[in-house]
């Protein structure tokens, strides 16, 4: 019999994700529908145990809005995977395609979601 580990256990094997706390909700602002916006949907996808969420006060890309760093997991590391940039990442289609993905292992496991390739920030 197996057993699926519980969110928190699964924190330690997740891809990691840091927001930007001063611009979280940027996007979207009054228009959200869902209170706290759109940091409360990364804490859901924390407490769902699909990515480590970090805030940060500043990452630095001030001008371009609800700013998310998707961060591999030693498994992505070791396959030569880098963190993956996302701004004006708000709502609830593009949160669903970011948790899709990092629960699917996120940068260097999986395949980037269509949805989020309009996001991501080139930093190359």
């Amino acid at each position: 019999m197996t057993t699926t580990p519980a969110p928190a256990e699964r924190l330690a094997e997740s891809p990691g994700l840091t927001a930007c706390s001063l611009c979280a909700g940027e996007t979207l602002g009054d228009l959200d529908p869902l209170p706290g916006g759109q940091l409360a949907r990364l804490r859901i996808l924390q407490a769902k145990g699909v990515a480590r969420l970090t805030l940060s006060e500043c990452l630095d890309e001030c001008n371009r809005g609800d700013v998310v760093v998707a961060r591999p997991t030693a498994a992505g590391r070791a396959s030569g995977a880098r963190p993956v940039w996302f701004q004006r990442l708000a709502g609830d289609r593009v949160t669903d395609a970011l948790g899709a993905w990092l629960g699917g292992g996120g940068p260097g496991l999986a395949q980037l979601p269509a949805e989020l390739d309009a996001h991501v920030i080139d930093r190359s």
